[in-house]
């Protein structure tokens, strides 16, 4: 059994826990976080801290924490060469202290503390400096049924820009979409299996080769009666920026 400690109670720590705690090959031994009162109603389940001189001898440390929080967290930890992780996309393995060992444990996938999620939907992005540090964070992804995949920092910071694009940009522009059907009372729900079948698409297709629509066929009349109807200026610049790289990748002249 592994056993673990996470420091942190954001979303992932939170999801990460849940997880953890669904096995019987990991054993979460501590939960830190500088608040009791965010982690206290867990408390039994394992042990709940905010003191790091607490710490207890694990397997693995987790760091799940913020980007921001991650190297100065890393150093304060009062103990050396034992595996310390964490799971951001774009921060530095090198950013955790070389008195560690040095490992990122990544999960590419959207959370929200108020969403279940199915860690078979959740490939972790695993980094290492060391080949046996590998072998315990693929075990720890398996047990929660994560496809495991080795990553190099390179390849990490791409899949992270990418996941930007495909998840926080795309949820701006169904934010933007749900601004335009609400300006006239339509049913933004009405586009909800459209949505669904827009991402289904892509499990079987090539972005470029699933793409439709007025911008890929170059239809000039209807680009022009959908910049009519936009109201919002910064909701014209989208519309425009989006149909020029459509017709770009697509190699239709611009309108």
């Amino acid at each position: 059994m592994t056993s673990v400690v996470i420091l942190g109670a954001g979303n992932v720590a939170t999801h990460l826990f849940k997880a953890f705690n669904k096995t019987d090959q990991i054993s979460v031994i501590q939960w830190y976080n500088r608040s009791l009162n965010t982690i206290k109603s867990y408390s039994n389940k394992t042990e709940v801290i905010d003191d790091l001189t607490k710490l207890k001898v694990a397997d693995l440390y987790i760091l799940a924490v913020s980007d921001d929080a991650i190297k100065t967290f890393a150093s304060m930890l009062p103990f050396e060469n034992r595996l310390v992780v964490h799971t951001s996309g774009s921060v530095s393995l090198y950013d955790i202290h070389k008195k560690h060992k040095r490992g990122v444990f990544y999960p590419l996938q959207t959370f929200s503390k108020s969403a279940d999620i199915d860690f078979a939907n959740v490939p972790v992005c695993i980094e290492v400096l060391k080949k046996e540090d590998f072998q315990v964070l693929k075990k720890l992804a398996i047990a929660i049924g994560s496809p495991a995949k080795k990553v190099n920092s390179d390849q990490r910071k791409v899949l992270h820009l990418a996941a930007v694009f495909v998840n926080n940009f795309t949820n701006q522009l169904y934010r933007v979409a749900h601004e335009i059907t609400e300006s006239e009372g339509a049913e933004f729900d009405i586009l909800k299996p459209l949505i669904l079948e827009t991402a289904k698409k892509v499990q079987d297709l090539s972005p470029y080769l699933a793409q439709t629509g007025p911008a890929k066929r170059n239809d000039k009349k209807t680009l022009k009666k959908h910049l009519k109807l936009l109201k919002d200026p910064h909701h014209k610049d989208i519309y425009n920026l989006l149909t020029s790289s459509i017709q770009g990748t697509h190699g239709r002249k611009k309108l």
